[in-house]
């Protein structure tokens, strides 16, 4: 319940936006890694994606576990087809255990029919790192990554610094302005969920209308605030507060 849909369907009601969801896969998994997952039917999600653009619609759409190109490919042809404005790619690779979520073979069906979908796309470093195909280890790395993401067709990105030395700070560039979003680094091994969470609540702050900078800014709050409240659930990597602005757990 920490990471992916659950987190995602949190994120939103905890932001006051209406979430609905579409499964690509099927995970197993806890606090201390993902024992399997199975993927859905790539005619399926499309089905589900028709389902409910046709009937609710959808203001903003984020992405997250894609696991495999065909389901890449018929997720970005639905998306296409229903005319998606604001599209939230959360490259999602591996989890925070560091078990693999995307097959190998599907790392060119992101770059080539996600990333140019996207209003902002939101890997992290070793995501970033597969996506320009080289290592990231300063912020001008970073920077020069984030350059090379929206060369690929996305209109913004925000590499994410938390596997960097250093405070958390994230690098937003949208092919004309860089900006960083710092915080201070949480001491805390209760993270998981944390990329899911961030994408999350970009999104359902540009449901609410605000710009691509300002979404990006309120979810770098909302994020740090439910690291630094997150509580332990299970024996590994606990899931981050989601709810700590309506309810405590201390």
């Amino acid at each position: 319940g920490g990471a992916g849909i659950q987190a995602d369907l949190k994120t939103f009601s905890a932001l006051g936006v209406y979430g609905a969801s579409v499964i690509t896969a099927v995970t197993a998994q806890n606090t201390l890694g993902v024992r399997g997952y199975v993927e859905l039917p790539p005619a399926f999600v499309a089905q589900q994606i028709d389902a409910v653009l046709e009937d609710i619609g959808a203001d903003a759409v984020k992405t997250g576990m894609l696991a495999s190109a065909d389901i890449i490919e018929v997720v970005a042809e639905r998306l296409r087809h229903h005319e998606v404005e604001r599209l939230v790619v959360d490259p999602v690779m591996r989890a925070k255990s560091g078990d693999p979520l995307l097959k190998p073979d599907a790392v060119d069906a992101m770059r080539r029919l996600m990333v140019p979908l996207a209003t902002v796309v939101t890997p992290n470093i070793p995501e970033a790192e597969t996506l320009v195909g080289y290592e990231i280890r300063t912020p001008d790395d970073a920077q020069r990554a984030a350059r090379d993401i929206v060369a690929m067709g996305a209109r913004s990105v925000v590499v994410k610094g938390g596997h960097l030395e250093g405070p958390a700070d994230d690098l937003f560039f949208d092919g004309h302005t860089v900006e960083v979003f710092s915080a201070p680094r949480i001491d805390t091994r209760h993270t998981h969920g944390t990329g899911c969470t961030f994408a999350s609540a970009i999104a359902a702050h540009l449901a609410r209308g605000l710009s691509v900078v300002e979404a990006v800014r309120h979810a770098k709050t909302y994020i740090t605030e439910a690291i630094a409240a997150a509580y332990p659930v299970g024996r590994g990597h606990g899931p981050v507060h989601h709810f700590y602005r309506l309810w405590s757990s201390r």
